[in-house]
C-alpha cells in the first residue's frame, strides 16, 4: 500500500471529502473567514491576503500533503489533509484541519475523523498521527476523544506565521487500538 491510495473522495451521509481543487477556492475562502481569530494559533493563516498564497501552496503541495475540501450537504465547511509522516504505507498524519465555528462541538469533527481513520486502516495503514499545538486545548481534547494516545511534546518544534514559537503535542492511534475500540 502506498499513501496515494488514501487520497480518494470519501463520503458518509451528509459529509463528503473531495480532493482539493481550484473549484473549492471561493467556498474554502468563505469558510476560513468565518473565524479570523483561530488562525492566530495555526502554523499558517488562511484569511485575508494570506488565503490565496496558502491555497495555492495546498494545490501545489504534491505528495507530502494531500488536502481535502470538507463538505456538509454540498457546502464547503472546512479542510483536512493526509500529511506524510514516517514510513509511507505504514504511518500517516491527519492534519491541516479546520471546520467552521457553527459545526464545532456538534460531533461533526468526530464523524469526519472517524471516516478518515476507518478508511486509512482499511487501506492498510498501521499508525495515524495527529500533531496539535500545545495551546490548542479544543483540538487536543477532540483527538483524545477519538482514543488517540499522547506520545509527547516536541518542544519549540516550529515558528508559526505570527512568529510565535510553537510546542507540538504528538498523538497517535494504532490499527489494533482502533479495531478494538470499534468492536
Amino acid at each position: 500500500m502506498n499513501d496515494a491510495a488514501l487520497y480518494v473522495p470519501l463520503e458518509e451521509g451528509d459529509l463528503r471529502l473531495e480532493p482539493l481543487a481550484e473549484a473549492h477556492r471561493e467556498g474554502l475562502r468563505a469558510a476560513c473567514a468565518q473565524d479570523s481569530a483561530i488562525w492566530e494559533i495555526y502554523p499558517f493563516c488562511y484569511v485575508g491576503e494570506h488565503f490565496d498564497p496558502q491555497f495555492d501552496s495546498l494545490l501545489n503541495g504534491g505528495a507530502a500533503r494531500r488536502v481535502y475540501a470538507v463538505l456538509k450537504q454540498g457546502e464547503i465547511i472546512g479542510m483536512t489533509a493526509w500529511i506524510e509522516h514516517g514510513q509511507p504505507g505504514w504511518s500517516i498524519e491527519i492534519g491541516n484541519s479546520f471546520i467552521v465555528p457553527a459545526l464545532r462541538s456538534t460531533g461533526f469533527n468526530g464523524r469526519l475523523k472517524k471516516l478518515m481513520l476507518d478508511h486509512a486502516f482499511a487501506c492498510g495503514i498501521e499508525r495515524l498521527v495527529f500533531k496539535v499545538d500545545v495551546i490548542n486545548t479544543r483540538s487536543r481534547a477532540a483527538v483524545r476523544k477519538l482514543g488517540a494516545q499522547e506520545e509527547g511534546i516536541l518542544r519549540r518544534e516550529r515558528r508559526t506565521w505570527t512568529g510565535r514559537v510553537r510546542d507540538t503535542v504528538i498523538h497517535s492511534i494504532l490499527r489494533d487500538e482502533w479495531v478494538r475500540s470499534a468492536s
